[in-house]
Order: structure tokens, then sequence, then C-alpha cells
């Protein structure tokens, strides 16, 4: 019997409740684009990122401790909200000591849930925060859960991409017995080394670009480690470790 930490990948909040998160690390990812967005306020010197699962609850509190109400609700930013859920609206300049509270259509709800059923420790992982995210698995050495927050419970292929990408780097010191794990890598590893290529083929990317023209925003979130920090939930905020 191999005493190396297990690893596992839900590839969607619908299937989060077949996994044992007591005694796990659970990493949110929400590449399109709420845990990319967390790691670029984070890596732009945000305070912390309070995630929250609605609109008037974000603004409520926000409006309580002097911080900015952000996100989206279907890729657009959500009624009653002057910013949105853009990683490439959170610069320094705008976001340095501030403490963004962020409601999204699928990552902040995703966190709820594994909060709700025990995750022993949460942390957010995209692309743009790849290398921390590893690093901080390896050293960790407990059971491992990549949660893809997918789209309204739908399986996506981003998320699932980067749980490949986490994978294919750690794989040699985790016991893995799971197909969604095995299918995420070779996802991976076919088109590592072309995810901006490959992105117009995603039914989010179409909804981001056809729409409203988030190329850029795409482009930051499929580059590993334009962000690489560690955003880590404690006591209802994502901090830097």
């Amino acid at each position: 019997m191999s005493n190396k930490p297990t690893l596992n990948t839900s590839l969607s909040p619908a299937l989060l409740h077949l996994y044992d998160l007591s005694n796990s690390v659970v990493v949110i990812i929400d590449v399109f684009r709420a845990t990319s967005t967390i790691a670029s306020a984070l890596y732009n010197g945000a305070k912390c990122v309070i995630p929250v699962d609605s609109v008037p609850k974000a603004i409520e509190i926000s409006k309580s401790i002097g911080g900015i109400a952000a996100g989206e609700r279907d890729g657009m930013i959500a009624e009653g909200l002057q910013h949105g859920n853009s990683p490439l609206e959170y610069g320094r300049e705008f976001i340095e000591n501030q403490t963004l509270v962020l409601t999204t259509t699928n990552g902040t709800r995703l966190l709820q849930m594994a909060l709700d059923k025990g995750a022993d420790t949460i942390i957010s992982g995209s692309f743009p925060n790849l290398s921390a995210v590893c690093d901080y698995l390896m050293a960790e050495k407990k059971n491992v859960v990549l949660g893809c927050a997918g789209w309204k419970d739908r399986f996506n292929l981003e998320d699932t991409l980067f749980a490949g990408a986490v994978i294919s780097r750690l794989k040699k010191d985790f016991t893995i017995h799971c197909d969604s794990s095995l299918m995420a890598e070779s996802m991976y590893s076919k088109h590592k080394n072309n995810l901006a290529g490959f992105a117009p083929k995603l039914t989010h990317y179409h909804r981001l670009v056809e729409r409203f023209g988030l190329i850029e925003d795409i482009k930051f979130c499929l580059t590993a480690d334009l962000a690489n920090v560690l955003p880590l939930y404690k006591e209802g905020k994502l901090t830097t470790k």
C-alpha cells in the first residue's frame, strides 16, 4: 500500500459531495474568471478577497468595511455593482491595500459548498498562480480534491485543463486512482503547448469573447504564473499565505 496522499478531481460542483473533504486541501478552480481574478487582485496588493454568494451580500459587506464590491452574473457585471470579474481590472494602482468583496456565478458558490461540506483547507487556483498552488500542495502532503467550478453545475474544459496542469506536476507524489484526474491530465498534455489556440473551441470562451470581447482576459487566465500567489481561505477571507 502506498502511503502517498490521494488526489481526486471533482469535475463539477454537483459531484463535490462524492469526495471526502474533511482531511483534504480543496482547490477551488474557476479559470474564466473568478480564481484568476482573485490571484490578480492579491498579487497586486489587495488586503484580502471576501468571496460571497449573492450580490446584495457583496454590497452590504463592502459598504460596512469600505471595500470594493465586485462580481458577475452570466459573464456581465452584476446589476448594482460597479466592478466586474476581470483580472485585468484589478491593477496595483486600483486594488492595493483594498478589500475586494467578490461574487461570481460559479466559483464563489463552489467555495461555499466546500465549506458546507467540511473542507479542511481551501485554496484557490488558476493558471496565473499554477506554481504557487503546486508548491503548496507538495509541501502540505495532504489529500487533495481539485474542485472545478464548471458552468452552472455542468462540466467545463478550462477548469479541467487547469486540474490537468496540477496533476501533470504532482502525479509522482500522490496516489491517483480517479478517472476524472486521468482525463484531465491527458486533455492538458494534448493541449498544453497551445492553450490559447485551443481556447476558441471552449463554450465559455464564446460567452466571454463573442459577447463581451474579453480576449485579453482569456489570455491572462490561460497564462501560467502571471500572478503567482497562493490565496488561502481563512475566516471568511482569501489572503496570500
